[in-house]
């Protein structure tokens, strides 16, 4: 995962496995098929996180080298537990990727582009250890509209606190729109610019399925909810619990849908 901004905490593995990385999971084989590199290639995974894409990339499509970059210790203690000893796991964000120029065939980086401080200076560098002509992409949640667990959850955030409105992911990170997505690789002067929608379905037992990984203080939202006393705490759970079940507590599924986008190397 990229480096955190403002108040999101990005450090511990399992919490942040249970909120998103189970849903990252689902969507990382769709991404991996709509790139379709061919088997062989040396890859880079940027904000590597706990491993997901990783994974994924080793089973889709075997790398002739594969290796992964983020900044939290936590994160990469996690990956270790879980991916063979022969990936390269490294220390480092997106500003500053410790490889060298054209070290790599494919950079990858799957829900992180958004959360990069400096972004031109994260593309600057993926573009920098790629290959020419070589691949660099990324897919983001679509918050405003498409991620519909944490569009509903500051909605109802927003009904009861105003000062949760400037952090709804949905108006913070506009970059996670086609438009913006394609503008920012191309202005880092990546060619042959494409976008594509990555849509899952997210199925909950209930409202505790739901709401615990909440309190894992991994990630905006979950670092909202940590940040209020027990009292509003409960109430969000509770408003949350009426604007999506109702009085049922049973089963939920919400879509949730993220683009991709990618480019080739100058």
């Amino acid at each position: 995962m990229a480096e955190a901004i403002g108040n999101d905490s990005w450090n511990a593995g399992d919490p942040y496995d249970r909120f998103i990385g189970r849903w990252s999971r689902r969507v990382a084989p769709l991404f991996l098929s709509w790139l379709a590199i061919p088997t062989g290639r040396r890859w880079l995974d940027v904000g590597c996180g706990t491993g997901a894409l990783c994974a994924e990339i080793l089973r889709h499509s075997p790398p002739a080298a594969l290796t992964g970059v983020d900044p939290s210790a936590g994160f990469l203690s996690v990956a270790r537990q879980r991916l063979p000893t022969s990936i390269r796991l490294l220390v480092g964000d997106a500003g500053s990727i410790p490889l060298q120029d054209g070290e790599v065939d494919v950079v990858a980086s799957g829900l992180v582009l958004n959360f990069i401080a400096h972004l031109p200076q994260g593309l600057a560098e993926m573009v920098r250890v790629t290959v020419p002509g070589g691949i660099v992409a990324g897919y983001v949640w679509d918050y405003a509209e498409g991620m519909e667990m944490l569009r509903r959850f500051w909605d109802v955030a927003s009904t009861l606190d105003p000062d949760a409105v400037e952090l709804h992911e949905g108006r913070r990170f506009t970059l996670c729109r086609p438009p913006s997505l394609a503008s920012a690789f191309k202005q880092a002067s990546l060619t042959n610019v494409e976008i594509a929608p990555l849509e899952i379905e997210m199925e909950f037992s209930g409202l505790d399925d739901l709401w615990q990984p909440f309190l894992g203080a991994q990630g905006p939202a979950p670092a909202y909810v940590a940040s209020l006393p027990q009292d509003r705490r409960l109430r969000l759970r509770e408003a949350l619990r009426r604007s999506l079940l109702g009085a049922d507590n049973g089963p939920l599924t919400l879509r949730a849908r993220a683009w991709a986008v990618r480019g080739n190397s100058p």
